[in-house]
């Protein structure tokens, strides 16, 4: 077992403690679905609140960008933190400092002394907050849940975070936004209480493990990790993830077909008002459909995943994904493409919960939030992209040509990475110990 409580859950129980989550692994849960729905009532009410103050598209859009710049800034520097300090402690710090932030905002909205450059301040300093907290929250699983149910658990946090940011959030921002434009901002405020007290509660020590040259040279020499610069271990993740084939892959799969995904979401109105004829609710049910397919394959993901394999479930989703892009490009009935944006979300879940179970099964502990924060750092930059890139091509080439695009790129990446996920190799992969929890 990895020293200072890293994998400190793992052992003891047998066959028994691998039938079941556990109470820390409840605890994270409630703390992460509950933080879920206050953010996505501020995700909503945010641009409603800058829309009530000014007209303008670039201020409008403004609130999404600077919510998205924080991961690009911080992503990597924020998983060296992680690695460096106890995460559970790290995450309540972070919840706290949130709740400041937000009731700030709240209580000027309330007082009629908010404005725009405020909320935009508060968003990028609550959104700088949720990168090291959602790095920190996936480098603890593996020390509070069995190996054997990484899948899971995965799954248990995609779903509630799915049903409240996804289903339950949009509606509820509207209302509480109609009854006082403050409302969504305090109640933000109070998830965040929530979820630093419930994480609060979690026991344990979750300090990433010593490096093992460190451990192996004696019990006087501190780990020279920690006397290291930011950007040398930043370097050091970086390297090691590229030097893991399978994680390497999939990485560099996310954050390119989520440039195609997010183009396509990014003009998505559009086609659902001209090819579509659908007003505000028939475009606002396709994301319903979307994360409705999510929270099915986050219920059942574990299963599933064990039924057809990792490796089936990741190449299978590939041609999902090309399927949707083709749908989007082809068809003109909503409902068809009601279905297939469910069918997405269902792979997008069971994506989610594949890689990050490799991911926590095959890096070492005390690398798991560089690793971890390397990934975001390249979803968010596919993202970024693909928010740009929608727009330009639709409006050159018109409103199908970023499915098209997302099509033919979705197509090609399954033919070139088909033999990258062959049984053996992802077999290996779960069978091995994680390094330093053997």
């Amino acid at each position: 077992m990895a020293a200072n409580g890293e994998g400190a859950g793992n052992g003891g129980g047998g066959q028994a403690d691998a039938d079941r989550l556990g109470a820390r692994f409840a605890l994270l849960w409630a703390a992460s679905t509950t933080s879920a729905l206050g953010s996505g009532l501020a995700v909503i009410a945010a641009p409603l609140y800058v829309a009530s103050r000014t007209s303008s598209p670039l201020i409008v859009s403004g609130a999404t960008g600077v919510a998205w710049l924080p991961w690009l800034l911080f992503a990597l520097p924020g998983g060296v933190l992680v690695d460096r300090v106890d995460r559970r402690r790290l995450m309540v710090v972070i919840d706290w400092a949130r709740v400041a932030a937000m009731l700030v905002l709240a209580t000027a909205i309330l007082t009629k002394h908010g404005s725009i450059a405020l909320l935009y301040a508060v968003a990028f300093v609550i959104n700088t907050g949720e990168i090291v907290f959602r790095s920190a929250s996936q480098a603890m699983i593996p020390a509070v849940v069995p190996r054997a149910r990484l899948e899971r658990a995965n799954g248990w946090l995609l779903g509630g975070d799915t049903l409240m940011q996804g289903m339950l959030a949009g509606p509820m921002a509207g209302f509480l936004f109609a009854v006082a434009a403050s409302i969504p901002f305090f109640v933000n405020a109070g998830t965040y209480v929530a979820s630093a007290v419930l994480i609060g509660l979690v026991a344990g020590t979750y300090r990433s493990s010593p490096r093992p040259e460190a451990a192996a040279a004696g019990q006087g020499k501190a780990p020279k990790a920690r006397g290291r610069s930011v950007r040398a271990e930043i370097a050091e993740g970086f390297r090691w993830l590229m030097g893991q084939r399978l994680l390497r892959t999939m990485a560099i799969l996310i954050g390119l077909l989520n440039v195609t995904l997010t183009a396509a979401t990014a003009v998505l109105v559009l086609l659902a008002r001209e090819r579509l004829g659908l007003g505000s609710v028939g475009y606002g049910l396709l994301f319903t459909c979307m994360a409705a397919g999510g929270i099915l394959g986050s219920v059942i993901g574990d299963r599933l995943i064990g039924w057809v394999t990792a490796t089936w479930t990741i190449r299978i989703g590939l041609l999902i994904e090309a399927g949707m892009h083709l749908a989007l490009a082809t068809s003109r009935n909503a409902y068809f493409i009601g279905f297939a944006l469910f069918a997405f979300g269902v792979h997008g879940a069971l994506w989610t919960i594949v890689g990050a179970s490799l991911r926590q099964r095959l890096t070492p502990p005390e690398m798991l939030g560089r690793v971890g924060s390397t990934g975001l750092f390249v979803a968010a930059g596919g993202n970024c992209v693909g928010a740009l890139l929608g727009g330009v091509v639709a409006s050159s080439l018109g409103i199908t040509a970023p499915y098209w695009i997302g099509f033919a790129v979705a197509i090609i990446v399954s033919a070139a990475t088909w033999r990258v996920f062959d049984r053996a190799t992802v077999a290996q992969a779960y069978a091995e110990p994680a390094p330093g929890q053997a």
